[in-house]
């Protein structure tokens, strides 16, 4: 089974260094009903900027993205830059400018090079004839080891329809949300302003449920496109099989941004990170995230170290309410502490066990409520620091 109506390529156009996909396009063959979240921070990016006054129609009908230059924090010339990426891409196509969306990755405050990028799209547009979607995901790579892509399939009154998504991201890993792009598509038909609800609850319950280390990109975008050509009526919150929709979206989102943090730069560990018993829901994650961004925990990771002591301090800073004499704390099936004291016995040895596999859980019972929320993170490695210590180089 093929996602219908959706073409896609990737070539070199040696944006940063030469030997490496980094242009690619994703392509509708009719106008698609178009929902995305960007950055919250409020640095963006040229293409950041272009695609929300772009994204208002609802529709679009291309993406071109490049790796190796972020295109962020380049002034009018950014902009200038991006628009023109985007009509050459368009009239490439043949489609309207406005239809046209982009988007960037990379290293921030260099110019975009180009001279190359115009090279680059002549043979971008012929490839679409034969090109992938996995190529595209290469293309978007920058210090990721792996490339990211999920696949689920549905049905929506006897049509059957898939979504297909895309991912890059490794560094600079925070909500809301990362350095990070994301993109799906669906040959589904679905209700544009129903899209933007779902999709924008899907990345909350996803990509902005995950930290590698803390910090919060100039370029965050995740986009999905749905085009129609399924056959289906038109998916909205009244539809019967809205539900299933909603769930395989949320499924290849978070099946991207799980995979985002296993590829964490220099990551050794992927830590699932429970806290209930908290407040509300949004306390819950705000003490999971305090735990997840915290140093001296990540490093504890890394160096196998049970020191769930770090856990409970980061509980205890990161602003919610918390009564120190109630709290239990698990490594995996491990009680480490109980009533926030040390459980004693083999918990250190038994601890530390758990802390040598390459996943594991820590769940934190704070007893206080129902609030419940877990979120994905990795450690803190020697290697990330040699990673983006010479980024640039």
């Amino acid at each position: 089974m093929e996602i219908k109506g959706f073409k896609f390529a990737a070539v070199e156009a040696a944006i940063k260094k030469p030997g490496r996909l980094d242009l690619g396009l994703i392509f509708s063959e009719r106008p698609a009903a178009v929902a995305a979240v960007f950055t919250t921070n409020k640095v963006k990016a040229a293409p950041v900027l272009l695609d929300m006054e772009r994204l208002k129609s609802g529709f679009c009908q291309a993406v071109v993205v490049n790796s190796g230059n972020a295109n962020a924090c380049t002034g009018v010339q950014g902009m200038d830059d991006a628009r023109e990426t985007a009509r050459l891409v368009a009239e490439g196509l043949g489609i309207p400018d406005e239809a046209t969306l982009v988007a960037s990755t990379g290293v921030i405050g260099v110019p975009l090079p180009m001279a190359r990028v115009r090279q680059g799209i002549a043979p971008l547009v012929e490839g679409l004839e034969s090109g992938t979607l996995a190529a595209v995901a290469a293309a978007i790579m920058t210090t990721d080891t792996f490339s990211k892509l999920e696949v689920r399939s549905g049905d929506a009154g006897g049509a059957p329809y898939m979504i297909t998504g895309i991912a890059k991201g490794a560094g600079m890993i925070m909500p809301n949300m990362a350095t990070m792009l994301a993109f799906l598509v669906t040959d589904a038909a679905v209700d544009p302003v129903w899209l933007r609800k779902i999709f924008r609850e899907a990345n909350d319950a996803s990509f902005n449920m995950i930290s590698v280390d803390g910090d919060t990109s100039t370029n965050d975008t995740s986009l999905i496109m749905a085009n129609g050509m399924a056959g289906n009526a038109p998916l909205a919150a009244d539809s019967p099989d809205a539900v299933q929709f909603t769930e395989l979206v949320q499924e290849v989102l978070l099946a991207l941004a799980k995979q985002i943090v296993k590829d964490g730069e220099g990551a050794t560990k992927f830590v699932t990170i429970t806290v209930k018993g908290a407040q509300s829901n949004a306390e819950a994650k705000q003490a999971a995230m305090a735990i997840a961004n915290s140093s001296l925990v990540k490093t504890a990771f890394f160096g196998q170290d049970a020191n769930w002591g770090r856990i409970l301090a980061a509980v205890g800073y990161s602003g919610v309410q918390v009564d120190a004499d109630l709290v239990d704390l698990y490594f995996d099936d491990v009680l480490m502490a109980r009533n926030g004291l040390f459980a004693g016995g083999d918990a250190e040895t038994r601890g530390s066990e758990v802390l040598k596999g390459n996943e594991f859980s820590v769940t934190v019972d704070l007893k206080l409520g129902k609030g419940l929320a877990t979120v994905y993170t990795s450690d803190l490695s020697y290697d990330y620091v040699k990673i983006n210590a010479d980024y640039r180089t």
